[in-house]
Formats: structure tokens, C-alpha cells, sequence
């Protein structure tokens, strides 16, 4: 990785964007292991997630933003998904705080993941997420995790 990615990928840690949101619970080589925790009405600044394993600590609801789409997710406490690598930023736009963890893996992807032809948000393992995304040209990947 040259320097201008690595200043590029660090500007956008969780950790740097919003220090107040995100804790490391644990690391090492292989893995960070973060918590997430907001309050009603808090917004993210934009970051960005490797690929990563989330677990909700409680149901909450947001609105994810990246590249001039949005999307909003219910998810409910005690869910575990696959989160695919991705920048976004956040809202939450329900009555609950958003608490979470996320299990970040540090290993590059075997195949490199083109932004565009996924949707933001964790995807849904076999229950799709409620939620309705705000453009009518909706992926495939989109419709098949309940989006549209």
C-alpha cells in the first residue's frame, strides 16, 4: 500500500472520524475489534468499514449515506451479519441508541469488490432487512437483501 492510500485509509478509521462513537475492545494482527454506540439524532462522519462482522446489541434504526445514495435499516438486537468492506456515513434515525460491535477483518479480500455494485449496510443472512432504499434503480444484490 503507497503512503497516499495508507494517510487515506487512516483519515477514514472510525477511530479518527468519530472517536467519540467507536472503542477498540481488542487487536492484533489478524483482526480490530470494535464497539459502536450512539444516542438518537447522532450522525458519522464519513468512514470506512474493511470487510467485517456485526453484531447489534440492540434494535436500532439508520440512515447509511455514500456517494449521493441512502439507505435506512431496522435492525434488530442480537443480530449477527456480514458487513462487506465500505465508506459511508450515518444517521441514526430512530428512538434507540445504535449499539454494536464490529469484528473487522484486517485480511485483504481474495477478490477486489467494486463500490458500486453494492448496497450500504450489512446484509441480511437468511431474514431480510426491513427498509426501502430511496432510488428506484435498485441492484439485484439490492432486491435480493430485501431493500427493494
Amino acid at each position: 500500500m503507497d503512503s497516499e492510500n495508507s494517510a487515506a485509509q487512516t483519515s477514514l478509521d472510525p477511530l479518527v472520524t468519530d472517536p467519540g462513537a467507536y472503542r477498540v475492545l481488542l487487536e492484533n494482527d489478524r483482526v480490530r475489534v470494535l464497539e459502536f454506540l450512539d444516542a438518537p439524532g447522532d450522525a458519522t462522519k464519513p468512514h470506512a468499514h474493511p470487510d467485517s462482522v456485526m453484531i447489534t446489541l440492540n434494535a436500532y434504526a439508520r440512515r447509511l449515506s455514500s456517494e449521493g445514495r441512502e439507505v435506512d435499516v431496522e435492525l434488530p438486537a442480537g443480530e449477527t451479519r456480514w458487513l462487506p468492506a465500505q465508506e459511508h456515513a450515518g444517521l441514526n434515525i430512530g428512538s434507540t441508541p445504535s449499539h454494536a460491535i464490529f469484528v473487522e477483518l484486517k485480511q485483504a479480500p481474495v477478490t477486489p469488490r467494486d463500490p458500486s455494485a453494492h448496497p450500504l449496510g450489512p446484509v441480511a443472512s437468511n431474514r431480510p432487512l426491513s427498509g426501502t432504499p430511496l432510488s428506484d434503480a435498485s441492484s439485484d444484490e439490492e432486491k435480493a437483501w430485501g431493500f427493494a
